[in-house]
Formats: structure tokens, C-alpha cells, sequence
């Protein structure tokens, strides 16, 4: 049964209005401005100096590598980007919208008899560590983003290496392991052939959230799949709003509105209100589906 709706976050700019790596440059009294401005020289220099291509979502991770190996990061390993994560500031509603779009399924009876529920995922180019010592990790379900490897011993760890990376590109690899489930069975091959009904999560019981232009091919994957889209900016924000404006225009999203998730505010009311939505279509068809299977009662013939 098809029976989950699954919310589908990004999350810098979208659950915190800035960048989760923010807490790491104060801490160690490094200039943001110039890391990732040097950040941004590395694909021309690569290309200039070794006609080598690098992974412009990503690449900041060699140079969070290269500061702790120089020094500038002195002893940042995965414990530590733990501790940045309970730094962070969500925006107003962050983490009870969570929790409270979950409880929308004690509403009704209908909910509880066709087991419908609320999942809630993050999908990131960011750092796992800083996501998981958040205190939003309580809430979620599931966590996609870049892993690191460390090396050295006890106190003397530090990241090293990379391990695993998700791209703006690839978060589309996480929507299809919702889909067809391979985030609780393991098992399951998310390449592999699977007919639509046997998926766990449906694409129409989607809702991915994220704030701009470099979330276009999730908010695809899912839009033209049938699922729901939603943009958010920060209040005030001109440029961030003529980019969510432009999103709406060009079809990519179905609509947007200011990063505040209280109860109450425009954000709550449109998520809650499209996770009831699926959830009551949810039930509509699971109710169809069973009465196509039961079968007449035998009926005396008349004589």
C-alpha cells in the first residue's frame, strides 16, 4: 500500500537562512567571504592548470579539507561539525512543523484505518555531520548529504577524505530511493525495474521544498511526476524573491511564499493543507481498490 507522504527538504537558505557552514568560520575566526570566493577560482584554475573538470556543488568539500590540513581549521573532524550543527538558527516553525504536519494524521479515522502517515526527509549538498548534531535530527526520517573521512587518532582526528557526495544533480538518485523505498530495505536496487504500484512512496505524495534555481532538477523530477513543489525566501529579500518568481513563471514550482513554517503563517498553511489533500486521495483510492476486490455475496436463486 502506498500509504506515505513524504516532505522532501533542503536545507541551507530553505530550514536556516544562511549556509550550515557559517558556525565553522566562526569558530575558527576564518573570513567567509574569501573561502568561498576562493572556492569558486578552483574550477578555472583546475581547468587552466590541469584541463581538469571538478564538481561545482561539491568541490568546497577539498577545500574544508585543505584549510584543516593547513591549519586554519585546526582539529575539524566529524565530532566537531556535530557540535556546529547545535549552532545553527532555523527559521520561526523549525522543528514543530514537523511534528505537527505528522500529527495531521490523528484527524481522522479514515487516516488511521488506511495507516497514512508523514514522512519527512532532508536532501543536502551539505555536510551529514552538521545535519545530524541539529536538533531537528529527532524529527526526521532520513538524511541524504556529503559524508567525510577522517584520519589520525583520538584528539589528532581530522577529515581527510571525502566519502560520499550528493550534488544538485544526484539529489534527484535520493527522490527515486523514497520512491521505490530503498532508504528502509536496503535490498531493494533504486536502478532496478519496479512496477508503480509496488513503489512506497508515489511521486503525487511528494512535496519537495527547497529556496532557488539549483534545486531545478528535483523540482522537476518531482513536478513532472506529479508531485508538489514549493519554494520559500527569506522576508525582504528582493533578489531571493525575483528568483522564486521566475521558478513559479518557468513552471518549476506550483507556488512559494516567505521562510516562516508557524502555525498560521502562508508556508504551514499551504504544506499542511497539500499533505491533507494527498492524504484524503490517498484514502479515496485505497477505498476504490477494495471494493473492486470484494465480490458478490451468493444469492439464492428464485424459483
Amino acid at each position: 500500500m502506498a500509504n506515505v507522504i513524504a516532505v522532501i527538504w533542503d536545507f541551507d537558505k530553505t530550514l536556516v537562512n544562511g549556509y550550515m557552514q557559517d558556525p565553522i568560520f566562526e569558530e575558527y575566526d576564518v573570513d567567509p567571504t574569501t573561502f568561498w570566493r576562493e572556492v569558486e577560482a578552483l574550477g578555472p584554475k583546475y581547468m587552466k592548470e590541469q584541463n581538469v573538470r571538478i564538481n561545482r556543488d561539491t568541490i568546497y568539500l577539498n577545500h574544508f579539507i585543505k584549510y584543516t590540513k593547513e591549519g586554519k581549521f585546526p582539529g575539524l573532524n566529524n565530532a566537531k561539525l556535530r557540535e556546529m550543527g547545535a549552532k545553527l538558527k532555523f527559521y520561526d516553525g523549525i522543528p514543530e512543523i514537523f511534528e505537527k504536519t505528522k500529527a495531521l494524521m490523528s484527524r481522522g479515522t479514515k487516516y488511521k484505518k488506511y495507516e497514512v502517515k508523514v514522512e519527512h526527509y532532508i536532501v543536502s549538498t551539505g555536510m551529514r555531520p552538521i545535519i545530524e548534531g541539529t536538533p531537528i535530527i529527532d524529527y526526521i526520517d532520513g538524511v541524504w548529504a556529503c559524508d567525510l573521512i577522517e584520519e589520525g587518532e583520538g584528539k589528532d582526528r581530522i577529515i581527510s577524505e571525502i566519502g560520499y557526495t550528493i550534488d544538485n544533480t544526484s539529489k534527484t538518485r535520493a527522490l527515486f530511493e523514497i520512491n521505490k523505498g530503498s532508504n528502509i530495505h536496503p535490498e531493494i536496487d533504486v536502478n532496478g525495474a519496479m512496477a508503480q504500484e509496488d513503489r512506497r512512496v508515489q511521486f503525487k505524495n511528494m512535496i519537495y521544498i527547497a529556496d532557488g534555481p539549483s534545486d531545478v532538477p528535483a523540482f522537476s523530477v518531482v513536478k513532472s511526476n506529479g508531485g508538489s513543489t514549493f519554494a520559500i525566501y527569506p522576508k525582504g529579500d528582493e533578489k531571493a524573491f525575483r528568483q522564486v518568481e521566475l521558478l513559479r513563471e518557468s513552471g518549476r514550482i506550483d507556488t512559494y511564499a516567505e521562510a516562516d513554517y508557524s502555525e498560521g503563517s502562508q508556508s504551514y498553511m499551504w504544506i499542511s493543507s497539500k499533505i491533507m489533500e494527498m492524504a484524503d486521495k490517498i484514502c479515496e483510492e485505497e477505498k476504490v481498490k477494495i471494493s473492486k476486490t470484494v465480490k458478490d455475496v451468493p444469492k439464492h436463486l428464485n424459483t
